[in-house]
């Protein structure tokens, strides 16, 4: 019993080191994965709409609801006006389906758009796809020219907003 024991605490060591220490496809400089997905409202986002008119954020997150995940967006929402004032969108992806991100905008009065990638081809072409299936918690930001500025493994949730749109301002 002990060895099964010792053996799935290694399992586990090993698959969350894997999943925090896995390589990004895309480098910072390179032409940032074009896209078109929709909303929970069937309303469709694209990225190239943005291109020539301003640094867009595009940040993928694993589930809706949960803890991580709901302070994430909970920050960019309380410091939505920033962005909007500046003109800097912001796009929120996740595999969720448009139905289970409709609830997490609804359950916490989300003022931006979150787009559903159910599918996981957005989250491919990015290479944020954990082996869990889900979506790693990284941020992109793009240029006007639709090149990535930055990349970053999300790791402080609570500074994630004002860290964003201070990067995103000085591509302005």
């Amino acid at each position: 019993m002990l060895k099964i024991l010792f053996l799935i605490a290694v399992a586990f060591a090993l698959g969350f080191y894997i999943y925090r220490h896995q390589e990004m496809k895309l480098k910072e400089g390179d032409k940032a994965p074009g896209f078109s997905l929709q909303d929970s409202n069937g309303k469709t986002y694209s990225l190239a709409e943005y291109k020539g008119k301003s640094p867009v954020i595009v940040y993928f997150y694993p589930k809706a609801g949960t803890p991580g995940c709901t302070k994430e967006a909970c920050g960019i929402r309380d410091n939505w006006s920033k962005f909007s004032q500046n003109g800097i969108p912001v796009l929120g992806i996740s595999s969720d389906s448009k139905k289970e991100i409709k609830i997490f905008v609804d359950d916490y009065k989300l003022n931006f758009p979150l787009l559903s990638d159910k599918d996981k081809t957005v989250s491919k072409k990015y290479g944020v796809v954990g082996i869990s299936g889900y979506d790693r918690r990284v941020t992109f930001i793009v240029d006007k020219n639709s090149k990535i500025a930055h990349i970053f493994e999300v790791k402080d949730i609570d500074n994630h907003a004002n860290m964003i749109f201070e990067k995103a301002m000085a591509l302005k």
